[in-house]
């Protein structure tokens, strides 16, 4: 095999830029605290594209100009990535899928199809050792600030601001400035990894990086995620099968499971015994909540749409509107968005063929990673694997969104697509030779290009969210309600969210019909179902007006009491026949419809 750092090339831009950017697009987009309605969650995820542009662009810039991917590992995963690019630019072709939907989900996987190609291409130059290594520094320090974050929401949540640090999403639980506990335990499970390696290759003490490992283990406890707890079992699946690990690291790994259950029946003792508030020990034991309550009612949902639309399924990015249109009398209370399970949701959106190609697609590139992996360590006997960190970077969050759905997020998507393109391609011993015997050539063009590109559109996007931000959070000096709405309709990629608002602000929802040809297929609510409904009577179309109140009847959500309240005061018998003096949501609808009737 050849030297595990051939191109002192990259070991330059490492020390210079390359940890500092991939501390910048790993943990940056972690620690956002302030964000602005109507998104959560979009300084975060822009973070992420521009901070990604900035670490792609510096490994980019040390690749020799013949550095692509080629491993059958590395087209596969790449071919399935292309695929869903191509669903997501057909969809409003003929699914009604709006376009800003589409090239906003076109965009965020183009980007993953990148990191995936640079990934795999430092993989191939044999220069992977190096990236990694910067990956990994950024992931331990993504946790250790992400940890203290954890502690203060349950230690001291006095000291959450809101802006710098989060409010709790759970008062007692860790959740970190992402605001989401699973999100929180999913990151410091990947920074246990991050650690682990990073102490094998003495880059860390080892017993600094157990530590770390043992604080970063400790707040996913805090965290109170069932599927960090279901991380455990991960970590001591590597500790049992790796045994290129050093002794005490395997048997940290092989006992992770007993410290995390340790560590909660501690402190839940420690807490009740001071009456302080712990959520995340109560959560362990099942005393809080019911795991799979709602996710077996979707799933179960999800196979029904799939039996009915098996060909070519309801279309990508479709599963909600398709899902709240479709009769489930029994269906879970939450307006689903996601069907919190990666297999189901490409199938119920793409159709049984395609989604189980795409679906093959992965596993195979997988499957090949894990050979890859055991290879690598086989192979190369004076150096630490990188490939089956790797592994266990993809192999987690695969896991995690078999009950969530982590990959819709940036800041989650190319971490994974960086660790995955590592993991499908193997060192090219020829192009190595070539890379030492030529002088260090001026980067990969396309690869340079596509990250400067990533750099731009990550930044444009901000732009044009603060469209429709105004809208929502005014500033002192906005203009009228009316042109702050129209300006946010003209949005390239946000203006559903102008739509939303336009259609829910409405005094006469049927003046503005035009805002219900995209809003409805970005999220259904409440309060978007009662003004499309009301809509739809006041132009004239009371059958569609009836089943889209069926389908919110459904949800039993109390923001729609007022709207079904004449139903319950007038007693009104739900018979077609009494359609002429009924309110027409208290009414069936006199004709069937479906989803496909309202695109």
């Amino acid at each position: 095999m050849p030297s595990a750092n051939p191109a002192p090339r990259l070991g330059n831009v490492e020390t210079s830029l390359a940890i500092p950017l991939a501390i910048v697009a790993v943990g940056l987009p972690t620690l956002i605290a302030f964000n602005v309605a109507p998104s959560a969650t979009f300084l975060n995820q822009t973070a992420a594209f521009v901070g990604w542009g900035g670490f792609l662009l510096a490994l980019s810039a040390a690749l020799s100009r013949d550095a692509r991917p080629k491993a059958p590992a590395a087209g596969a995963l790449l071919a399935a990535l292309a695929l869903l690019v191509l669903s997501a630019l057909v969809a409003p072709l003929w699914a009604s899928l709006p376009w800003a939907l589409s090239l906003s989900a076109a965009g965020t996987l183009l980007s993953a199809v990148l990191t995936v190609a640079v990934g795999a291409s430092v993989q191939r130059a044999d220069l992977g050792r190096a990236a990694f290594r910067a990956f990994c520094i950024a992931l331990v320090v993504a946790g250790i600030a992400s940890s203290a974050i954890g502690l203060i929401h349950v230690f001291a949540p006095d000291l959450a601001d809101g802006e710098w640090i989060a409010l709790a999403a759970t008062p007692g639980r860790a959740s970190g400035n992402l605001r989401q506990p699973n999100h929180l335990s999913s990151l410091l499970l990947w920074s246990i990894v991050a650690a682990i390696w990073l102490g094998e290759t003495k880059l860390l003490h080892r017993t600094a990086a157990m530590l770390l490992a043992l604080v970063f283990l400790y707040v996913v406890m805090l965290s109170g995620s069932r599927t960090g707890a279901l991380g455990m079992l991960t970590l001591a699946g590597w500790g049992l099968l790796d045994r290129r690990l050093s002794f005490g690291m395997r048997l940290l790994l092989l006992l992770s499971p007993v410290s995390y259950a340790l560590s909660g029946w501690a402190t839940g003792a420690w807490a009740a015994a001071g009456d302080q508030l712990v959520v995340g020990t109560s959560r362990l034991g099942g005393s809080s909540g019911n795991f799979s309550s709602s996710r077996v009612e979707i799933w179960s949902n999800t196979l029904a749409l799939i039996a009915s639309h098996p060909w070519l399924g309801v279309g990508f990015g479709e599963f909600n509107f398709a899902w709240t249109l479709t009769p489930f009398p029994g269906r879970p209370t939450e307006f689903f968005d996601h069907t919190h399970n990666i297999v189901l949701h490409l199938l119920v959106e793409l159709g049984i063929p395609l989604g189980g190609l795409v679906l093959g697609l992965f596993l195979y590139a997988l499957w090949k990673g894990l050979d890859h992996a055991v290879r690598e360590g086989r192979e190369n006997a004076d150096a630490v694997p990188v490939q089956r960190a790797a592994f266990v970077i993809v192999f987690m969050v695969a896991v995690h969104s078999m009950l969530e759905y982590p990959l819709w997020y940036a800041y989650f998507l190319l971490p994974t697509a960086f660790a995955f393109g590592l993991l499908v391609e193997r060192p090219d011993g020829q192009l190595i030779v070539r890379a030492l015997a030529a002088r260090p050539a001026n980067g990969t063009r396309p690869f340079v290009l596509a990250s400067m590109l990533l750099i731009l559109g990550g930044t444009l996007s901000l732009y044009d969210y603060m469209r429709v931000v105004v809208i929502f959070a005014p500033p002192a000096n906005a203009g009228p309600l009316a042109a702050r709405v129209a300006e946010g309709r003209r949005s390239i990629l946000f203006a559903h969210h102008g739509d939303y608002a336009a259609a829910t602000l409405a005094e006469r929802p049927g003046a503005v019909m035009k805002a219900f040809r995209r809003a409805p297929h970005y999220l259904l609510d409440s309060r978007l179902m009662t003004a499309w409904a009301t809509a739809l009577h006041e132009t004239g179309d009371s059958d569609k007006a009836s089943y889209v109140a069926a389908r919110l009847k459904e949800f039993r959500n109390p923001q729609a009491a007022e709207f079904f309240a004449p139903c319950d005061a007038a007693a009104a018998p739900a018979s077609p026949a009494s359609a002429g003096t009924a309110p027409f949501q208290c009414v069936a609808p006199t004709r069937p419809l479906t989803f496909e009737d309202f695109r």
